[in-house]
């Protein structure tokens, strides 16, 4: 009878205890993305003596990136042209490189694939192959990256896209950045 009164009395202390609620976290702010890219050429008329060293691409909310990384070239010494094109045609030879995806942007880096004094490669890319070390599982936008070629101080790459979306170019030191638009709506997909 004693346990039974020491259970009782327990419940009923736990009964007087008021509940308290769990907070509620705020819901996430809707991710807001940039407009107004466009989707017209961008070019940028300048030159460097310094080479590509590397390319990569990266995934973000609202676009996905790729990175040209052009070590030692300032800002405003690294020109560029990027523009859809209905085929990625090799400079120089006019050979056609196959790039899958809805739409090619065409990325021309005025800056060489390899040491101007002795044409050693400094970025281990082959013409017609993807882009060594991209790996774009996963991305919304991007479908493909290839090696067009470097010729006459220039580089080109193509880049398979979804669709004809939206896209900007970034020059900084040592690096060109091109961001290409998930949609055209500049929201975020969930």
């Amino acid at each position: 009878m004693c346990a039974t009164a020491v259970l009782l009395g327990a419940t009923l202390v736990t009964a007087a205890v008021p509940a308290v609620a769990a907070p509620v976290a705020a819901p996430a702010a809707a991710t807001v993305c940039p407009t107004g890219w466009g989707s017209t050429d961008k070019a940028v008329t300048a030159a460097t003596s310094t080479s590509v060293r590397d390319v990569r691409t990266g995934r973000h909310d609202c676009y996905d990136r790729m990175v040209v990384d052009v070590p030692g070239a300032a800002r405003a010494d690294l020109g560029y042209s990027v523009r859809y094109v209905d085929r990625l045609q090799q400079d120089g030879s006019g050979r056609h490189i196959p790039v899958f995806g809805g739409a090619i942007l065409e990325v021309r880096v005025n800056a060489p694939a390899y040491a101007p004094g002795t044409g050693e490669a400094t970025y281990p890319a082959r013409a017609g192959r993807a882009l060594p070390g991209v790996d774009l599982t996963g991305y919304r936008t991007f479908r493909d990256a290839r090696f067009a070629g470097s010729f006459e101080g220039d580089t080109q790459l193509g880049l398979g896209v979804r669709g004809r979306l939206p896209f900007r170019v970034q020059q900084l030191d040592g690096r060109l950045v091109i961001d290409v638009a998930h949609n055209w709506t500049g929201a975020a997909a969930r």
